[in-house]
């Protein structure tokens, strides 16, 4: 398991003073980068093998977000490898051990210059190592798509979106989703399920279906084919 102490910093923070959850997704990524820096299996060891951790798809559950200046404790920790497929936990917590928020990930290791999945090594699963799962309610990995949905905004692919991968950021899928929730709506459950990546100068159509207790974002090209999925539930 890996561990980051931290806080909670101002330009993470909304209009209510609390992290917002583009934010508490990042130092969930960031720990995930870490882990494997601390390892020697960082952005480096991978570049030299031509290998990368493609995110799949994100189950986030919220028990509270945490105020400005609040510390908090970031842990990740491996749960299996199961051929190509890597399922990753994270947890958020209080110094105090108060439980804010935890999520399950699943990657996929790619093979980056045939442009296909590819299979970790044994050494490099027994480098990462293995640790029991949360106890929590696992979600399906494939989010059920609603049967009607409406247009509701265009944005484009812009430069500060893109990451190392030259892909616009996992995060930056969200951002764009949260754009569309109502101003009153507050997220306490999001599930993510990733299609294609977006690069630079791009279009991404959103479109938007509001269901009793989900509202669900697709984030589409001009043609409508997926980039990605997003499903919130709120209070």
């Amino acid at each position: 398991m890996y561990k980051i102490d931290t806080k909670v910093r101002y330009s993470e923070c909304g209009e209510d003073g609390k992290i917002k959850l583009s934010a508490l997704i990042n130092h969930f990524q960031d720990a995930t980068s870490e882990h494997s820096e601390s390892l020697g299996v960082g952005m480096e060891y991978l570049k030299g093998i031509k290998r990368a951790w493609i995110l799949n798809s994100w189950q986030i559950v919220v028990e509270r977000y945490p105020k400005v200046h609040e510390r908090i404790e970031v842990t990740t920790w491996p749960t299996g490898f199961k051929g190509v497929f890597g399922p990753r936990n994270f947890c958020i917590k209080t110094p105090e051990g108060e439980v804010l928020a935890y999520a399950n990930t699943l990657w996929v290791y790619m093979d980056i210059e045939k442009r296909m999945p590819a299979k970790p090594s044994e050494e490099e699963k027994e480098i990462y190592g293995i640790e029991p799962p949360l106890e929590m309610e696992y979600a399906p990995r494939k989010i059920n798509l609603p049967e009607e949905v409406e247009e509701v905004d265009t944005l484009s692919v812009r430069k500060y979106h893109i990451d190392t991968n030259s892909h616009m950021n996992n995060c930056h899928y969200v951002q764009m989703a949260m754009e569309v929730l109502p101003d009153e709506f507050v997220a306490k459950q999001i599930r993510v399920e990733y299609k294609k990546s977006a690069v630079y100068g791009e279009e991404i159509v959103i479109k938007m279906a509001k269901e009793k207790e989900r509202i669900v974002v697709e984030l589409c090209d001009e043609c409508g084919e997926l980039y990605a999925v997003v499903e919130f539930r709120g209070e």
